[in-house]
């Protein structure tokens, strides 16, 4: 006996074409929440996630989702921009049987056990158990909506159809009916993103339909019992705002899911592994060094905590993403001017985030024009904080010595990596502090790298001086 509702991914439809036929395969019909129950269930007792791609919420956010899944809760999620909750919305389709079967011609995935719509319902009652069936992926089971203030109900629930009515049949015929977002999301799962900004009376008929299971459309009134899993997003400061959502839609809600940030630049950076466009092209090959890679996390960690940054718009993961690829790509061009093939972004790259970050956090300067230079200290920030944490102070000592004894370094990036990869022979102190940070990777790219960073780190923990020049340059030496 046939078992659809275990995880088929890659099986071909069952061959299942009428009722009949689906009676005979033993297939039992399961309200939708029960279905998503069960296969969570299956992955929980074999240690499987939820699902893949969603990373850093593994002891926070993921617990609270199974426990709204398993008790059969409508779910809101709130939290900032940029914190995977549209993701984990879409991903929850995993969790439904892979094939459903439905009605044929159905609008609204009619259950051929127990048909809601005008045309199952005759179908059914004209062919009884010889009445055709198809198979649906569960990937055509979801429904998305992003709530603006034009939404109307006519996209939610659904309108007459002036054509149906054209073509002769009367205007109280529910065949009439073009049915909306929600019917047609019917033993689905139908997401709202940015709830509060639905109406008010949209969502007293949103609320209708999912309490009352009762859609009146140009006072022509039918039931449709719609089996819905209900998934919104929403912005904290937007829900809990009193009179942006009404209190019974609200209460229909079974759980509410806070979602964060990453608590730890380390799993951002993971994410940016995850996330970001590969930055080589062609034959030139760019490698981002782990360092740097902290680097770029640590900017979106500190930005997150600063009281220059307005925290109420949030600072996204999209930000790490981008500055990381801003940075890279700045790599990439500097690498292309000086005609080389392996390119390692420096510090003098990190002077890019200022197009990436622009668009994607607001800085509350006190002053006109600071913008700029809160995000210069942003950046040597980051810098100096992954400098503590990956140098050994008491390698620099040597290094220090070998500039109070007069050596003079020049960075930028019109500085190729094979003369700033000279520094290790002309001050043999920064070999042992560039091989724990070059991880194997010898080449003059690498070390150029690591060297302008040991120096920058050296500079900003106030042992060198500096004197900034154009194109990301800087000349150190002793104070």
């Amino acid at each position: 006996m046939a078992d659809y509702s275990q995880d088929m991914s890659s099986s071909p439809a069952p061959s299942a074409a009428t009722i009949r036929e689906l009676k005979a395969s033993g297939w039992v019909s399961r309200p939708v929440k029960e279905e998503m129950r069960r296969n969570a269930v299956a992955r929980i007792m074999a240690k499987q996630p939820l699902f893949e791609g969603v990373l850093g919420y593994e002891d926070t956010v993921m617990p609270q989702l199974e426990n709204a899944i398993l008790a059969g809760h409508d779910v809101i999620f709130l939290g900032e921009r940029g914190q995977a909750k549209t993701r984990m919305i879409r991903s929850l389709t995993g969790l439904l049987d892979e094939w459903l079967p439905i009605i044929a011609g159905s609008e609204i995935n009619d259950d051929p056990y127990e048909p809601v719509s005008k045309h199952a319902r005759d179908l059914v009652e004209q062919y009884g158990d010889e009445a055709p069936i198809t198979w649906i992926h569960r990937d055509v089971r979801f429904g998305e909506k992003l709530a603006t203030p034009d939404t109307s109900i006519a996209d939610l629930i659904g309108e007459v159809d002036p054509i149906k009515v054209a073509e002769g049949r009367y205007l109280s015929d529910e065949l009439t009916l073009h049915y909306g977002l929600v019917p047609r999301t019917n033993r689905g799962i139908f997401a709202i993103n940015e709830l509060p900004d639905l109406s008010e009376r949209i969502q007293v008929g949103l609320l209708n339909i999912l309490e009352e299971r009762d859609v009146q459309v140009r006072g022509y009134k039918i039931r449709l019992p719609i089996d819905v899993l209900l998934v919104a997003s929403a912005n904290p400061e937007d829900y809990t705002n009193r009179g942006r959502i009404i209190t019974p839609l609200k209460d229909r809600f079974g759980s509410q899911i806070r979602t964060h940030y990453p608590l730890e630049a380390t799993t951002e950076v993971q994410i940016i592994r995850q996330e970001a466009r590969p930055p080589s092209v062609g034959d030139v090959k760019v490698s981002v060094p782990a360092y740097m890679e902290l680097v770029v996390a640590t900017f979106s960690q500190l930005a997150r905590n600063s009281s220059q940054v307005n925290q109420r718009s949030g600072v996204s993961v999209r930000l790490s993403v981008s500055n990381y690829e801003v940075m890279a790509a700045n790599a990439l061009r500097r690498g292309l001017r000086l005609g080389e093939t392996n390119v390692v972004p420096r510090v003098c790259d990190l002077d890019a985030f200022a197009a990436s970050t622009g668009g994607k956090i607001e800085i509350e300067a006190l002053e006109e024009g600071r913008e700029g230079q809160v995000l210069r200290d942003l950046i040597k920030s980051s810098v100096l904080t992954v400098y503590r944490q990956v140098v050994k102070p008491e390698l620099t000592g040597a290094v220090l010595t070998a500039f109070e004894e007069g050596a003079i370094v020049h960075t930028g990036e019109d500085v190729p990596s094979e003369e700033q990869a000279l520094l290790i022979g002309n001050i043999p102190a920064l070999r042992p502090i560039v091989d724990a940070l070059i991880d194997g990777d010898d080449s003059a790219a690498s070390i150029a790298a690591a060297v302008e960073f040991i120096l920058e780190g050296m500079h900003l923990s106030k042992r060198l001086n500096k004197d900034t020049s154009g194109l990301g340059g800087g000349t150190y030496r002793a104070r």
